[in-house]
């Protein structure tokens, strides 16, 4: 299990945070890979191709995927940037907390991910090979 995301303002990195949350719930360390490099949704989803590519061609399957869990506003981005970087993948749980909070910040998600969408897309089309390099 790929835990993915660097410190943002203040305090330990988002993947730091869920390596204990997942440990603490009985998943083995040595199960978890720590991404605290990555800052940003491209960079994460990046790191998980990386990762699933090797595996799949270290057993010689073919059949890698990726089961992603985020807030399920966020899914819909990192499914289509991960099967940009030709990785298939599946929704697995998802976080709803957000709907309940005000509404201005439901807005925001919204708006932000209207717009990322789309520039994410254009920078993973253009620098694909880096990317998976």
């Amino acid at each position: 299990m790929l835990c993915s995301g660097g410190v943002g303002r203040a305090g330990p990195s988002e993947a730091s945070v869920m390596v204990e949350v997942l440990t603490r719930q009985g998943l083995a360390a040595e199960r978890l890979i720590l991404d605290e490099a990555s800052l940003d949704t491209l960079q994460s989803v990046a790191v998980a191709a990386r990762t699933v590519l090797a595996q799949t061609l270290a057993r010689g399957d073919g059949d890698g995927h990726v089961v992603a869990v985020s807030d399920d506003y966020h899914l819909p981005r990192i499914r289509l940037l991960l099967a940009m970087l030709g990785v298939p993948s599946i929704a697995g749980p998802r976080t709803t907390g957000w709907l309940r909070g005000p509404v201005s910040h439901r807005l925001g998600m919204g708006l932000r991910e209207g717009a990322a969408i789309p520039y994410d897309l254009a920078i993973a089309a253009v620098r694909r090979r880096q990317l998976l390099s």
